[in-house]
């Protein structure tokens, strides 16, 4: 009893010392950030509330700057371009933690158990597997292709048992690195094609795509049979017709499934590609109003939500998967660089890079419900992502 009683007060008053030191509880499956990336920012933020609760400065170079969360959400590991790893602690609205741990970087990932994250880098090509706790340094893998050659590594994802999937752009591989014994990761490689520019692990944590840049079509492993090798599907889907310049690459990350169906942005042309996925094959186009970049679907998987590429990059396009086509063109502001739906695809957050402001819209009546300055903002993450395989 004594012991009970003991606890009671001990919980009693930790509560009362946050609430002095001005930290309201709060869960955290409610919240997540924006990527503010001129000044090396990161504002925290509630989706239910729509509103911000801080603002986070010292972040470095967040030009292409992404994050991931550990298992319960309350942290996020923040990948700068400048090789920066940041921990951020959401509830106390901090930085725990940060090392710089290569000359430029572009992303990373967390392992399905939540230990390890791992960060892909430019310069020296290669990943890095990191203690998720502590950010201590565990493991290098060096992107070498060729004798004293390395790459670019891009598309890095987590896929099941502790393994991470990840393509070389100048090497054109896929390679799928086992941090099971994160000291010692064993790495298997498979050749892909023409300089694969971005990569994802479909949700169901089997299939690993990587879209490529120097032909047409895309490199899919099986990594519940890897050693079958990868293939090449959608092969010359823009033969015989001319390419328009690529202002941007598209991102296959934010990629869509619904109905069985996956819609893809393609490279060069103003058309998402629609794909069977149990066949992989190619099953519709539906033509767009520019290049497309995210393509990305709300949670139910009724609607798919795009953004452009310049000089179409203030406007957004929504496609009903049901009718198969474009039913709502909007153009919420200047520089839509991303988009992240909440939880349950009521809202979906715009970041408008070049208004200085991220939107809100109701997905169902498409009205504006909010807005929330941001300096020059980008990518916007919610803890939502901890529970999904390859985010």
């Amino acid at each position: 009893m004594k012991r009970l009683r003991s606890l009671l007060c001990a919980a009693a008053a930790t509560l009362l010392l946050a609430a002095c030191a001005g930290q309201p509880l709060r869960g955290t499956g409610d919240l997540g950030l924006i990527i503010e990336r001129a000044s090396g920012h990161v504002r925290l933020v509630n989706t239910s509330s729509r509103q911000p609760y801080a603002r986070i400065g010292g972040l470095g170079d967040l030009s292409h700057a992404s994050a991931v969360y550990s298992r319960d959400g309350r942290y996020a590991y923040i990948f700068g371009r400048d090789g920066g790893l940041t921990k951020i602690d959401l509830l106390e609205a901090k930085i725990v933690k940060r090392v710089i741990q290569s000359g430029n970087a572009i992303g990373g990932s967390i392992s399905q158990d939540g230990r390890i994250v791992v960060v892909q880098n430019y310069t020296p090509g290669g990943i890095k597997a990191f203690d998720a706790e502590t950010l201590d340094l565990l493991s290098e893998v060096p992107a070498e292709y060729a004798p004293g050659k390395f790459s670019k590594v891009v598309g890095l994802a987590d896929s099941p048992g502790n393994k991470f999937a990840y393509a070389l752009f100048d090497g054109g591989e896929i390679r799928v690195t086992d941090f099971s014994d994160p000291k010692a990761p064993k790495t298997e490689r498979y050749p892909a094609g023409s300089q694969p520019y971005d990569g994802l692990v479909t949700p169901d944590g089997r299939h690993f795509l990587a879209g490529l840049f120097g032909e047409d079509g895309v490199a899919l492993l099986d990594l519940w049979q890897p050693e079958k090798g990868a293939r090449k599907i959608l092969e010359n889907y823009g033969r015989g017709e001319q390419k328009l310049p690529v202002f941007k690459m598209p991102h296959l990350r934010g990629w869509s499934v619904a109905q069985g169906k996956a819609y893809l942005p393609a490279i060069g042309r103003h058309e998402i590609l629609v794909v069977d996925v149990a066949t992989w094959k190619e099953v519709g186009r539906i033509p767009v109003r520019g290049q497309p970049v995210f393509v990305m679907a709300r949670p139910d998987g009724r609607q798919i939500w795009v953004n452009f590429a310049f000089p179409d990059y203030g406007m957004v396009d929504v496609v009903d998967t049901l009718a198969g086509k474009v039913v709502k063109q909007l153009a919420p502001g200047k520089g839509i660089l991303h988009m992240e739906f909440t939880p349950r695809g009521e809202n979906v957050w715009l970041s408008a890079r070049d208004d200085n402001k991220v939107v809100i819209y109701d997905t169902a009546s498409f009205a504006q419900v909010g807005e929330i300055a941001a300096d020059n903002p980008s990518g916007i993450f919610f803890t939502t992502r901890a529970a999904r395989i390859g985010f």
